[in-house]
Parts: C-alpha cells; structure tokens; sequence
C-alpha cells in the first residue's frame, strides 16, 4: 500500500469513527505493518491538508478526530435551536478544583471553596463523565478521591492537563465560562473548545490525571492554589 492509499484509509476512518482514534487504533487499520512514527506524519500531512477547510483535524487526550471548527458554531446550532443545559458557577468552581489540585477528596474542595459541597455537585459533574472516583485516601473515613477524566480532556479538546491555563487565571473567567459553557447535541466537545478560547493563553499547568495511563501521558503533580483566588468565595444561591 503506497502512501497516498494509507493516507486515504486513515482519513476515511477518523471521519466516520464516532469517537477519538489513538495511535493503536489507528495501527490496527493497517495491521500493524505502520508504525506510530509513519502514522504521526500522516496525521501531520492530513492537518495540514484540512487547514483551510470547515473541519479540523485533533489531537485530544484519547486520541485524534475530525471536529468542525469554532468559527462555524454559530451556523450549526441553527440545525439545533433546542436550549442546552447551563452549568452553575458553583459546578465550574469545583470542576476547576478538581482539574487543578487532584486527585482530591470532598473534603478539600470543600476547604478551598470554603463552603459546602452538594452531593448533587459532585454527581452531575459524574454524569456528565468529567469527574470519577479513583480510590480513596488513608485516612479516618477513607474519603473518596476524585480525578478529572479523558472525557474531560477531550470535550475541552485538550490532548493533557499540561494544556490548561495557568490557575491564578481561571476563576476570573468562570463567569464568562459559564455563560459559554453549552452542549450542541451533536458536538458537545465545540462549547467547551469556545469556552477555552476565551480564557487567557495557555500557561503550563502541572497537574496529572490518575485516570490516565503512563502511555499517554507523563504524570506530574498539580499546582499550588492561590490563596487569593476567588474560587475561596460563597458559593451562590440557587
């Protein structure tokens, strides 16, 4: 199979995969016979191909995908007029948390945020598949420990946590993250690559997940947090 060929079964294979391809996946197309350097200049050669056109192509924490770009939400959510869901600034405070410092007990976030946290909090950002249980700390009670997910990662269209911006600059933008933060039916990943458009440029943010295998990414440990960040405020009434 000659360049040209493989190039085209791998473009054909992200666009109809209903989910991100890893560098395995994509091997098995080819029965292992190309290796994970060919494919990465293949890859390469397909972003840069797709440039100028109404698709990119993404490199996420589980792998590489055909998304449509930012630019061209605003025609497409003409297809979806249905209202999306919101997310209180209390839900973003502790999703930002647990991004930042994890993994992290209720506990903790409950210290940083200096208030209360729901157990309703805790179980849409579950739901939503943003944040899971990866064991529990040794200590009285053994409280649960919490961890971000690839899903996180990819609906944020981040490929590591490396990727977030810098934490002293988060929670200035949790407002305007939550008014951005809104789920198109057919592409949710595209809300959140807005939201984090908005934020700040991207710092390096040293966190790891737990979640996430040595494979894929380099654990590292997570920021310290700002004790003059506002993420310390009253959570607000709902």
């Amino acid at each position: 199979m000659n360049t040209a060929q493989a190039k085209r079964v791998l473009e054909t294979a992200l666009l109809t995969a209903g989910q991100p391809l890893s560098l395995r996946d994509l091997r098995v197309l080819f029965d292992d016979e190309l290796g994970a350097d060919t494919l990465r200049l293949m890859l390469q050669d397909l972003e840069l191909e797709w440039a100028t056109k109404g698709l990119e192509l993404t490199h996420v924490a589980s792998g590489w995908r055909f998304q449509s770009r930012p630019e061209l939400r605003l025609y497409l959510d003409r297809l979806h007029p249905e209202k999306p869901p919101k997310y209180t600034r209390a839900v973003l405070e502790t999703l930002a948390i647990i991004a930042y410092r994890q993994p992290v007990t209720r506990g903790d976030m409950e210290d940083i945020r200096g208030v209360t946290i729901g157990s309703q909090i805790l179980k849409q950002l579950e739901d939503r598949g943003w944040v899971e249980v990866i064991g529990h700390r040794e200590t009285v009670g053994r409280p649960s420990l919490f961890a971000t997910t690839r899903q996180f990662l990819d609906d944020l269209g981040l490929g590591s946590l490396d990727q977030l911006p810098l934490l002293s600059q988060v929670d200035t933008q949790v407002t305007a993250l939550a008014d951005l933060l809104e789920e198109p039916p057919a592409q949710a990943s595209l809300s959140l690559d807005e939201a984090m458009a908005e934020l700040p440029p991207t710092g390096v943010a040293e966190a790891g997940s737990a979640a996430d295998s040595a494979a894929d990414m380099s654990p590292a440990h997570p920021p310290e947090v700002d004790p003059a960040n506002p993420l310390n405020g009253e959570e607000p009434q709902t």
